[in-house]
Formats: structure tokens, sequence, C-alpha cells
């Protein structure tokens, strides 16, 4: 591990970490807004399809060398940004365990994933740009319910695989308090599995995944090697907690609802706005950033709502792996273990919590814990 830095010796080193990275999160949030910002208000947009129709004849030809081109445009300016916060920062405080061509190839399996998911998405996009006009924005948040609820289906056996080896997990000890756990919840289920997440990180991470029959709790083999059974079945109730009040249904649910107001809102933005922009068609390739623009501003303005709601879920997941356990001891051991193996910052300035949190602070679960009634 390199030596620390001057600051790193002046300041706790989860708080340098997680400084550079709430930095990191900002600066790509800003770099986003002003790539899309470009493309749809600076004329830049009408040349690229300028360039790309002199090459193609098709609309949806023309409209996939669009995406492709403007694409292949964000992901170079995005490169150092993302290579400078994904391996070097990591490696710099001792968390990440990949070369840097490790590195590559695992974005390049998620690039690959983005393309053969993303396209036919875009395309269905743009038929619905063509054939149903200013409706596109009903029609199409339909299909995305629908392809939300097949990618929630399908992730934890088809596309998680890509990344990870998935394994029942194998140890009698950890099965055996597991199952002390289901029996006093009147609860059966077998899809638990470890994953080799330590191939990329010594971070630890579990998470429940899937729906219908591929209802899955995933467990990391770091979570594994370094925690008890005692704290194992902590977060296996925490996940299971997620399960039994339905969280990833709800937030289906609810992401789809938002999905639904924020295509129309930005949908009604659009049609206002090509009029002064010179554009004539609702399916103006050159006009679609404008649409994309809205939809990003959309996303930050309700970030912080979106955020608290996973926060309020994961206080539900706590408090029912608390009633589940009755180890309130064992609970605030694995929360200093997560803080320690991910350098979490225990206790973030609150404005930072509320904008970019998805989980409550470790200081405010343990304090949660400290009070909860057994």
């Amino acid at each position: 591990m390199p030596e620390p830095s001057g600051e790193e010796i002046k300041h706790p080193r989860e708080k340098i970490y997680n400084k550079i990275k709430l930095r990191l999160s900002i600066a790509g949030i800003v770099l986003n807004v002003v790539i899309i910002g470009i493309l749809a208000f600076s004329g830049v947009s009408p040349l690229i399809v300028g360039l790309v129709s002199g090459f193609l004849s098709n609309d949806y030809l023309i409209f996939l060398a669009f995406i492709a081109v403007t694409g292949a445009l964000y992901s170079l300016i995005d490169f150092p940004f993302d290579f400078y916060g994904g391996y070097i920062v990591e490696h710099r405080f001792g968390l990440s365990n990949q070369t840097v061509a490790a590195w590559l190839i695992e974005k390049m399996k998620g690039a690959a994933i983005s393309v053969v998911v993303g396209l036919p998405v875009a395309v269905v996009f743009y038929v619905f740009l063509k054939l149903t006009g200013w409706l596109w924005w009903l029609w199409f948040s339909m299909f995305i319910f629908f392809i939300s609820v097949f990618m929630a289906r399908i992730a934890p056996v088809v596309i998680f695989p890509i990344f990870y080896r998935f394994r029942e997990l194998e140890s009698d000890e950890i099965r055996e308090r597991i199952g002390r756990l289901l029996e006093g919840q009147g609860i059966s289920i077998s899809g638990i599995y470890s994953f080799n997440l330590s191939k990329d990180t010594k971070k630890a991470n579990a998470g429940f995944t899937g729906i219908g029959s591929s209802k899955r709790i995933i467990l990391s083999d770091t979570l594994i090697e370094r925690f008890t059974p005692d704290e194992i079945a902590v977060v296996f109730a925490h996940e299971l907690g997620h399960y039994r009040k339905r969280h990833i249904v709800k937030s289906i649910v609810l992401g789809s609802a938002s999905i639904f107001l924020s295509f129309f809102l930005c949908g009604e933005l659009y049609r206002v706005t090509l009029g002064y922009l010179g554009y004539e068609q609702v399916y103006d390739i050159a006009a679609i950033p404008v649409l994309l623009f809205y939809l990003t501003l959309f996303s930050l303005v309700t970030m912080p709502l979106s955020n608290a709601l996973s926060r309020r879920y994961e206080r539900e997941a706590d408090r029912y792996a608390l009633d589940a356990t009755r180890d309130r001891d064992a609970f605030i051991s694995t929360m200093e273990k997560l803080a320690d193996m991910n350098l979490a910052d225990r206790d973030p300035n609150p404005v930072t919590e509320f904008m970019f949190y998805s989980h409550p602070s470790i200081k405010k679960r343990i304090a949660f814990a400290r009070k909860h009634a057994l």
C-alpha cells in the first residue's frame, strides 16, 4: 500500500477517500450535463447528423450511427475520470485487487452489455417517436416498465455471472446459523450464493436480487471470510428484510411511475423547445439531445427523493434484521466491519448524505440499533 500523504495523516483515510469519490461524482454529473447541453443547444448535434447522413439514407441507420458517434465521444472524454476514480483511487487506498488489464476487461464487459441491451431499447424509443408522435412518452414508458421487470428477472442468472462466479453457500456453520434464522421466521429459501468479489476488491457486499424464480441472496466471499456466522446472519436477515418488505417490487413500480412522469413532463418541455430551435418533427434525430438534456435535469432534481426512499428501505431492512436476530452486538460489529472494509464515512456531512447516500450513514445505523427495543 502507498505511503499516506500529508492530508491523510491529518484526516482519517475514510474521510479523504469519500471526499475524492464525492468530488468525482459531482464532476461526472457536471460533465454529463455539459456534454448533453452542448449536443442539444450548440449546433454540434445537427453537424453530426449531417455528417452521417452523407453516408446513410435510412433514418434508423442514421439514428444508430448518431448514437455510436456521440457515445464514442462521450466515452473518450469520460475515460480519464473513470480510470482515475475506478482504478487509481481504489489502488491508492489499498482497496483494489485488479490489474489494469483486469479493470479494462471488466469495463469492456460492461460496455458490451450496454450495447446488447441499450441499442434495442434505443431503437424501440425511436420507433415510438416515428409512429406515435407526441404520445411517444406513454408507449415508451410502458415498454420500459416491462423491460425493467424482465431485466430484474434475468439479471441474477444471465448478467451477474458474466462478472462473477456464483456458488451455493458451502459453509455448514453459516448454513446452520441461517437455517435457525429461517426457522424462526417461517421462511423457506434455497437461493443463497457466494460470489468472488475478491477478484476485484477488498470491499465486502451483499444483496437481494431477482424476482420470481430468480430470487436469491448473494454474499461476497470477502464478507464470508471476514465476518462471524452471527454477523453473516445479520447481513442475511437485512437482505431478507428487503424480500419480506417487497422492496424490489416496490422499487420497480415507483421507478416506473417516475419514468411515466419524467417522460411526460420532459416531453412537454421538448415540444415547446423544438420550435424555438428550428426543428420541425418530434423524431428529428438532431433534436433528441434536447429531450435527453431535460431528462438528465429531471433525474438530478429527483435524485435526493430517490435516495431518501432508498434510505427508508434500508432502515426497514435494518429493523427487520434486529427483530429477526435479536442480536444488537452482532449488528453493531457488522456495521463497524463494513465501514472498515469499504472505507465508509461513518458520519458524512448531512447535505452530502441527503443528496448522494442511498444508505443511512453508519453512525445513524448504529445509533438506531442501540435505541431499538428487542
